[in-house]
């Protein structure tokens, strides 16, 4: 018998009124009043019928009552059926939804989804809105865009047998989502293994100086060809993008002498730059005043040589007219001579010959009125020479037949 059927009320959990009342033995009780059924009027909640409302969802999902199995055994209130096939599709079809539902997921665009199917890899999916089958396939998400980093740093041996503290950063990304999911379990630290290795190489094979100076941008390309093998040999899927060397110096330790093995090394190379700077001003400098040289003198050389020429080539005509001629030739040459030396001296002093006298001819003062006469010739020409002499002779013959007659009256 159900707590709650007919008969069994004295026992109502949800009414610990009702059966203090009973268990006192026949006291009054008041009317009930609520339409509904509730005790007291309905001043008190009591909770809801569950069987009947048990009942009311059973009969509308199918289930048929039975009352098999007497009274004693369950009363007449127990239920028991079968689902019918409405049920049981919409049981179904309720699981497929929410399965179905399960399976839609998005791939964002920086984002490759690697779908392994029953543990086995099926394919990779671009970025979208897909779907798989839930519990069947299981899908990772790799972020195949974003710029990884990884520092390294440790203490190496060079070609030279010198030590170095070598720190190097890694900038890498995921190229192969498949290869950098399933080929190996730990592909950062496989990447960690191969920069180790890669570097240690390429140091080992360089000088230390060639390191801690100008030769850490070969330093970064070398390993980071290096370091490509080694990750596609792993088949990790990485693709290196970038190998910076952040630092290369000496131990602790010794750092200070090589700090100054380095200063003295640049102040080496500050002061070749210097010295070629100077020799690239000076060398083009000389070689100009050189060429200068050496076009001058061979210029002076076809001057002389051509004066030369000129000279006796001069002489063999004046010879051949010598020749023809003599007394005007020596007239003619007479006459230049004195041209020549005329022409630059401002004033002259003659010896008279058998004389105590001294002749002064004030050359300038003849060349001014000279000017004066003639204002559109400003020099001497040859018949001015030949008028000038004249004179000069004239005056001298003057003075000597002055200077005799003198002597002949004493």
């Amino acid at each position: 018998m159900a707590w709650n059927e007919p008969g069994n009320n004295d026992n109502d959990p949800w009414n610990p009124d009702k059966n203090r009342n009973s268990q006192q033995g026949g006291r009054d009780q008041e009317p009930n009043n609520d339409p509904w059924g509730r005790p007291n009027g309905g001043k008190e909640q009591s909770p809801p019928d569950l069987d009947e409302a048990f009942r009311k969802l059973m009969d509308m999902l199918g289930v048929k009552k039975s009352n098999r199995g007497g009274g004693s055994s369950g009363g007449d209130g127990g239920f028991s059926g079968k689902v019918s096939g409405g049920l049981l599709a919409i049981l179904i079809i309720g699981l497929l939804a929410v399965w179905a539902a399960s399976g839609v997921y998005q791939v964002d665009q920086q984002e490759r989804g690697v779908v392994l199917r029953l543990g086995k890899y099926h394919s990779t999916v671009m970025p979208g809105l897909h779907w798989n089958p839930p519990m069947i396939d299981s899908v990772s998400k790799v972020n195949v865009t974003k710029v990884r980093s990884h520092d390294h740093k440790a203490l190496m041996l060079t070609v030279d047998e010198a030590i170095v503290e070598v720190g190097v950063s890694v900038q890498y990304s995921v190229e192969n989502p498949k290869d950098f999911l399933l080929n190996v379990r730990t592909p950062e630290e496989s990447l960690s293994q191969a920069v180790e290795s890669s570097l240690r190489h390429v140091v080992g094979s360089s000088e230390m100086d060639q390191i801690l100076t100008e030769g850490r941008e070969l330093l970064a390309t070398e390993v980071k060809v290096r370091l490509q093998d080694y990750i596609n040999a792993y088949g990790t899927g990485l693709l290196i993008s970038k190998v910076n060397v952040e630092n290369t110096q000496a131990p602790e330790q010794v750092k200070e002498a090589f700090d100054d093995v380095i200063k003295a090394k640049e102040d080496e190379q500050r002061v070749r730059n210097e010295a070629e700077s100077y020799a690239n001003g000076i060398i083009p400098e000389a070689r100009g005043k050189s060429q200068r040289i050496r076009e001058e003198a061979e210029a002076y050389r076809s001057e002389v040589v051509a004066r030369a020429e000129g000279q006796a080539d001069r002489f063999d005509r004046l010879y051949q007219e010598y020749v023809k001629a003599p007394a005007v030739t020596k007239r003619r040459l007479y006459l230049e001579t004195v041209e020549t030396i005329y022409k630059d001296a401002n004033k002259v002093v003659i010896d008279d010959d058998g004389g105590n006298n001294m002749m002064y001819l004030p050359l300038d003062q003849i060349l001014k009125n000279q000017n004066s006469a003639n204002p559109i010739s400003g020099s001497l020409n040859s018949d001015d020479i030949s008028s000038l002499t004249d004179q000069v002779l004239n005056e001298l013959r003057m003075r000597q037949g002055s200077s005799v007659r003198r002597e002949g009256r004493n």
